[in-house]
């Protein structure tokens, strides 16, 4: 499934700013995993955009 770059960079900002007004370092935790789940896939979609315009 394709992603729009735009989504997944608000998403990955809505993680990071649930993660500094966590409550508990639980929940600051989940989020902190959350942002680095959406960073790895903002870094996916980049090098696959790189590819397919080298193509």
């Amino acid at each position: 499934m394709s992603m729009d770059l735009a989504y997944l960079l608000s998403r990955y900002q809505n993680a990071l700013r649930s993660t500094s007004a966590a409550a508990c370092v639980a929940s600051r935790a989940s989020h902190c995993a959350l942002a680095a789940a959406y960073a790895e896939r903002i870094r996916a979609y980049r090098i696959a955009q790189d590819m397919a315009e080298a193509a």
